[in-house]
């Protein structure tokens, strides 16, 4: 049968495409990345070629959480460094991507847009409500994502790893330390201040229902992120005649919380989630209510810990950024990237770096360990990967002005907690 002409170019075109693959085992998209079988066998995807593996880091620099960002951005970078050094992953160097959101959503939900189809995971995101605009987008794009926010709600997600323990598990560590080791008896109450959204709603999940199983009840004070004098919530909760203070919020109302209440004769005990704490408080007029009052319930140790992992990676860190703060960012992010690394490697190892393959490696870790802090279980994406907590305590001696109180452990009740959830 006699074909048309333009038909006849058509399939000598398909044809001398198909030969073209067959014969370059891989093709390429105009960003470069490589959409098939890199020259060495492994397959790949976008964020990789058969020279470099690209990650996404989605930060805030410019806002609120911007001294954090910055600590996580150049450990991750540090890691990076050292691993290029060497000889990277899978044979190809490491790159990272870092775009700043300044805890703006829009402009988030903008850079992942920019980035996303040039990355291969992101092991940075900070941010509940940056999340909560990402989330169905990351698990669209199988694109693997260590958020830095610890909700409950960011669980169940193929593609997304809270890493370590969840707001809500903290709050009960920080329910049980409170009743073990301050006095608390049944009937007494607990002030819990706490951020609007994911973060706050979700560490007072936690909260009440320690405090119910302990006896006590919870004294609540919702705040948002641009309330920075905690006068009104003090008041109100001396009135209310609380024991102790709880606070799920970030740095600057931690030092407020403290600050007042010691001023206003409310000297109790505060205990703050992770996010609550930076080591530039102790600094501050502050600095003296918080080392006499404050504790820190944090999936991580300080970064002060006799951990030979932690101490290694303090001094690489000093050494490479003098002067900069070491802080829980420095540690966090480290983490993050040395447990992406281990996926990556693992996914090369079974011979293909596409997404949905680094995503697979990721979830066969069931005793992931970096020497940072304790083991991790990432099989079974309805639980926290952790559930042993530590408790820190204000040190403005310490690296990281933190010093660990009690070592990572699961406080009691909390498989029954995670059982009445479903998980």
């Amino acid at each position: 049968m006699n074909l048309p002409h333009r038909t006849t170019r058509i399939l000598l075109a398909s044809a001398l495409s198909a030969l073209l693959v067959a014969a370059t085992g891989c093709s390429s998209k105009a960003g470069g990345e490589s959409t098939g079988d890199g020259a060495d066998g492994v397959k790949s995807g976008p964020g990789v070629t058969d020279k470099s593996i690209r990650l996404g880091a989605l930060t805030d620099l410019t806002g609120p959480y911007a001294t954090l960002g910055k600590s996580i951005v150049q450990a991750q970078q540090m890691w990076a460094d050292e691993t290029n050094a060497d000889g990277g992953i899978c044979g190809r160097k490491v790159q990272i991507v870092v775009e700043d959101h300044g805890y703006d959503v829009q402009k988030a939900v903008t850079a992942y847009a920019d980035i996303s189809a040039d990355v291969v995971a992101l092991p940075q995101v900070i941010g509940s409500p940056v999340m909560a605009a990402l989330i169905d987008d990351i698990e669209k794009d199988s694109m693997l994502t260590f958020p830095q926010a610890w909700a409950a709600s960011l669980l169940g997600k193929q593609a997304v790893q809270v890493l370590g323990t969840t707001y809500d598990v903290d709050m009960i560590a920080a329910v049980d330390f409170l009743t073990r080791t301050k006095a608390l008896k049944k009937g007494d109450k607990i002030g819990h201040v706490y951020f609007e959204g994911d973060y706050g709603a979700n560490a007072l999940e936690g909260s009440t229902w320690a405090a119910e199983r302990a006896g006590l009840s919870v004294v609540e004070q919702k705040i948002k992120a641009t309330d920075t004098d905690l006068t009104a919530q003090v008041s109100a909760l001396r009135k209310a005649g609380v024991k102790a203070l709880l606070i799920s919020a970030g740095p600057a109302q931690t030092a407020s919380l403290a600050g007042v209440a010691a001023s206003r004769g409310l000297r109790v005990p505060i205990v703050s989630n992770a996010p609550g704490f930076a080591p530039q408080l102790m600094k501050t007029p502050a600095a003296g209510a918080l080392e006499a009052m404050l504790s820190v319930v944090s999936a991580a140790p300080a970064v002060s810990s006799d951990l030979a992992g932690v101490r290694t990676m303090v001094a690489a860190y000093e050494k490479k950024y003098p002067g900069s703060p070491v802080d829980s960012g420095v540690l966090s992010g480290y983490n993050a990237a040395q447990l992406m690394g281990a996926d990556l490697k693992k996914a090369c190892e079974a011979g293909s770096l596409a997404r949905e393959d680094v995503v697979e490696a990721h979830r066969a870790q069931r005793d992931a360990d970096t020497g940072l802090g304790t083991p991790q279980d990432f099989s079974d994406v309805s639980r926290p990967a952790s559930l042993a907590t530590y408790v820190l305590k204000p040190d403005p001696e310490a690296v990281g002005g933190l010093v660990v109180v009690e070592e990572a452990h699961a406080a009691p009740g909390v498989e029954d907690y995670l059982a009445s959830r479903g998980a």
